[in-house]
């Protein structure tokens, strides 16, 4: 931390200011070739502002610190895991073979370039998701009728029900639904992983979709939020902070799953090549979602060089700003003093009596 700090304080006035920071990120953010990303002047700011606490202009040698620890570090030496979602016998070649929606993609494409990953990639740790349905599960078309449709369904009677469609159960709770075919009902040969998909010695194995009255699209929550899996916690007691998301549906499971990661705070990339979907419009809206919140979509040969911490990108370590920023409170004359948890004092100390429960940045006392 001292050497990059007195390395970019070049006028030596024991302080970070925005030429020295701008100077910070074109080192910190380069592809693995070591050209540096383009970074418009405003995200500089933006970012510069998330550390410099005390808004005045130059970051101390204290809101260093904290920018070291909690944002360059881990930008120059990510944590990893790679989440590869429900490549399973139903979904390639059973009773909810992809290749047969309207994108015409085929689910098996995925397990080789998965297989590669897992071969050559220095992941911290590697996790499979399986839908796991009981048998009388709400998603099937098959138990329409165990339910009884809500007043809002637009379809009011089971048996003119086709695939596909969406109806509304009553509940509790009130479910949106969509009618898919039986699949990956427990213990069964469609909810096997395919039997050409490496397994890491290592990896852990999370189980969706048990409840049988609440789809779970993502490995992550149920389509409610009502219940959660045990992913979240896996990875955090990883301490991995980078997911590497793939697997099918692109536009259904891998979608969902990626929408919680960035949600969760994790940083999320997404990998085109090593994930099929079911529709060609919503494959796209979903990458540009995960964009839109600063994740990446990439293809699978450039993951190895992102696990490494050699290709570094802005929107990444733009993300993981954002997610400091939950940690500090700022005084009022900081632009980012609207997202601070607590009141503040306009000097930045907290205005309530009670402690915070997060681990707070205090600006510089420097006038």
């Amino acid at each position: 931390m001292e050497a990059c700090f007195a390395a970019f304080d070049k006028d030596e006035d024991n302080s970070i200011n925005i030429n020295e920071f701008s100077a910070i990120c074109k080192a910190l953010f380069r592809t693995e070739k070591g050209k540096p990303y383009k970074m418009d002047s405003q995200q500089i700011s933006d970012l510069f502002m998330i550390f410099n606490v005390s808004g005045d202009g130059s970051m101390s040698k204290q809101e260093f610190v904290y920018c070291w620890n909690g944002w360059i570090k881990k930008i120059v030496r990510p944590t990893t895991a790679f989440v590869i979602v429900d490549v399973q016998n139903d979904f390639i070649s059973g009773s909810l073979a992809i290749i047969n929606c309207p994108a015409s993609q085929n689910g098996e494409d995925v397990v080789v370039p998965i297989n590669h990953l897992i071969d050559t990639v220095p992941f911290d740790m590697h996790c499979y998701s399986l839908d796991w349905h009981p048998s009388d599960h709400v998603s099937f078309i098959d138990t329409v009728h165990l339910r009884k449709l809500h007043v809002d369904s637009k379809i009011q009677e089971p048996d003119k029900c086709n695939l596909y469609d969406t109806v509304v159960f009553e509940g509790p709770p009130k479910t949106e639904q969509t009618l898919w075919p039986r699949h990956c009902v427990q213990e069964s040969w469609g909810a096997e992983l395919h039997k050409d998909l490496k397994v890491h010695p290592n990896g852990r194995v999370i189980h969706k979709g048990v409840n049988p009255n609440i789809d779970s699209y993502s490995a992550f929550y149920d389509n409610a939020k009502l219940g959660k899996t045990c992913l979240e916690e896996m990875i955090r007691k990883e301490g991995c902070a980078d997911l590497y998301i793939c697997g099918i549906a692109t536009d259904v499971c891998v979608a969902s799953t990626a929408f919680h990661a960035l949600e969760l705070g994790f940083r999320t990339v997404l990998i085109e090549d090593c994930s099929r979907g079911i529709r060609e419009e919503n494959i796209s809206a979903t990458f540009a979602r995960v964009r839109a919140e600063y994740g990446c979509v990439v293809h699978s040969s450039e993951v190895k060089a992102m696990v490494q911490g050699r290709d570094r990108r802005p929107e990444l370590g733009y993300k993981l700003a954002l997610e400091c920023r939950k940690n500090i409170n700022y005084p009022m004359k900081n632009k980012n003093s609207k997202f601070n948890n607590m009141p503040v004092n306009p000097d930045g100390t907290l205005a309530s009596t009670i402690e915070s429960n997060h681990n707070t940045v205090k600006p510089s006392s420097r006038k």
